[in-house]
């Protein structure tokens, strides 16, 4: 008869692990990850933060150019051009800034909205519309058409 009783698993504090092939969450970041290095700033947690970036960005420039949205009127060129640059060289620094606000909101998307929030505050112009970012959005919206987005460029 076998002991049929669950092994003890050991703690981290127990057996503290640096990340190496053997350690990785799955093979691909293990024994794969010479041939899946290029997907990384895709599908990573970094890309995932870095598409809802962009999904927020353009959502709030649409919002922005819609004759009709009188709340937020179209955009100067500096401003797209603040925006366009959040959106396109996000970096991960901001990627961190995102993590660090996280763990006070507890909600990825709610931390990706107060970013944008930090840096509309720097040009008089969108800090004046900054409460329309994620404007009638749900956090399934932004995360829907992010996932969308990922799967595009991962092609």
């Amino acid at each position: 008869m076998y002991d049929m009783r669950p092994f003890r698993r050991p703690t981290v504090r127990e057996h503290p692990m640096q990340l190496s092939s053997l350690t990785a969450v799955s093979p691909v970041d293990g024994r794969y990850a010479g041939k899946t290095q290029a997907l990384r700033p895709i599908f990573s947690e970094y890309g995932l933060i870095r598409f809802r970036v962009m999904v927020e960005v353009r959502w709030l420039q649409r919002l922005a150019a819609h004759p009709q949205i009188t709340e937020v009127p179209a955009f100067s060129a500096q401003a797209n051009a603040i925006l366009d640059t959040l959106a396109e060289d996000f970096s991960v620094e901001h990627a961190e800034r995102v993590k660090e606000i996280e763990r006070t909101t507890n909600h990825d998307v709610k931390a990706v909205e107060y970013l944008l929030k930090e840096q509309a505050a720097k040009l008089p112009e969108l800090e004046k519309v900054s409460e329309f970012i994620h404007f009638a959005c749900t956090s399934e919206d932004i995360n829907n058409l992010s996932h969308a987005l990922m799967l595009r460029e991962g092609r």
